[in-house]
């Protein structure tokens, strides 16, 4: 991912741009998956309806404009997802409730409030799952020594210091590892990731 999120957001404006659409749905395709999965549908149901909300995102997209609110591009994608689950369930003969699911509705009015423990879920997961796939996606950007320095900060928490010595780097060059790709990070995480 050689630019930000932010600009990958405003290449959507552009319908005929199959390259950042394509990093979108590589991006979010599993996420939404995921999330549908967890929500009473089967995995080739999640497949599908996975495939409906990024098909939407892709036709409004270009009407998507971030308001600079924070979660403002989750809290679109979400209320995409929650408008294609409820339809999901209104088009079924067999209530959820009868197949041994939570009674749907209350889950649906649940996301939708920006206060609720299951919204403030959707927001945790989405940032999390959206800066360990960034990460993927940044790892070969980087020299393999680069990349351990800053694994082992950031992820593993180990002092600098343990780290220069384990790499055999300088204090400074595991500092400056560490500062380039949490610089790249934000930089991509820019719009997505609030």
């Amino acid at each position: 991912m050689a630019e930000t999120s932010a600009a990958l957001l405003f290449r959507l404006n552009d319908p005929s741009d199959s390259v950042a659409w394509q990093r979108l749905v590589d991006l979010y395709s599993p996420l939404i998956s995921s999330w549908l999965s967890r929500h009473g549908l089967s995995a080739t149901d999640a497949e599908d309806l996975s495939q409906e909300v990024l098909a939407i995102v892709i036709r409004e997209g270009p009407r998507f404009r971030h308001n600079g609110r924070v979660g403002a591009f989750r809290t679109w994608l979400r209320t995409i997802a929650l408008n294609c689950l409820r339809q999901y369930w209104r088009s079924r003969r067999v209530r959820p409730e009868s197949a041994g699911l939570p009674d749907i509705a209350l889950l649906l009015d649940q996301l939708e409030d920006p206060s609720s423990d299951l919204n403030r879920r959707w927001d945790r997961e989405h940032d999390e799952f959206v800066l360990h796939r960034l990460l993927e996606l940044l790892k070969p950007e980087f020299e393999a020594t680069t990349w351990q320095a800053f694994r082992r900060q950031v992820i593993d928490g180990a002092p600098a210091r343990a780290v220069a010595a384990e790499l055999s780097m300088t204090v400074n060059a595991v500092l400056i590892a560490k500062s380039r790709v949490l610089s790249r990070l934000r930089h991509n995480a820019e719009g997505l990731v609030d």
